[in-house]
């Protein structure tokens, strides 16, 4: 495991498990999101985002956490890893709202100083609560058909329908790449 891609429908952790990874593995962390968006929630145009990511991954070892399938082909491609969280709806759509709220209380800054708002969240159809509520479906029948694609036939597959089953895949791996100071 050297190239690891975490997916799954927002909320799910990908972000969270990606980082946790790498900084177990002492390797760079990627996060798309930051790589996506701009000031004032602009996106960032295609070309830009796909060159952003292949310069991103372009070393030897990094953890990706993120689902931008405009970009999937070229992350894929690179990694030998992928999990996937497949976790249920109503888990998802709880996880979601706790992180939501707290980012709007904390009025936590995310990517290129961006902060959620109560009306972005729930009073807008861009709401991301909206978006996986609309998308989750959809998105684990395309992560099952992707999964199985010969292109990508490559990548060691782990996929999680419950935390608990990430968190004790952590902690095994964990074990088996314990750094030895040699001091």
């Amino acid at each position: 495991m050297n190239r690891i891609t975490v997916v799954g429908t927002p909320g799910a952790g990908k972000t969270t498990l990606a980082q946790q990874i790498a900084l177990q593995q002492g390797i760079p962390f990627v996060e798309l999101d930051a790589l996506f968006w701009g000031p004032r929630w602009t996106p960032a145009l295609p070309e830009v985002f796909r060159n952003a990511v292949t310069e991103a991954l372009s070393s030897s070892q990094w953890s990706v956490g993120g689902n931008y399938s405009s970009a999937r082909d070229i992350i894929w491609k690179r990694s030998d890893t992928l999990i996937w969280l497949d976790y249920s709806l109503p888990f998802i759509m709880l996880r979601l709202l706790q992180r939501t709220l707290s980012r709007i209380i904390t009025k936590e800054e995310l990517w290129a100083g961006n902060q959620e708002t109560w009306r972005a969240q729930f009073f807008s159809h861009d709401s991301l609560l909206l978006f996986a509520l609309r998308t989750h479906l959809q998105r684990r029948k395309q992560f099952m058909h992707d999964v199985t694609a010969p292109a990508y036939r490559h990548l060691t597959l782990f996929r999680f329908q419950h935390p608990i089953e990430a968190s004790a895949w952590l902690m095994q791996s964990a074990k088996k790449h314990k750094r030895v100071d040699t001091r």
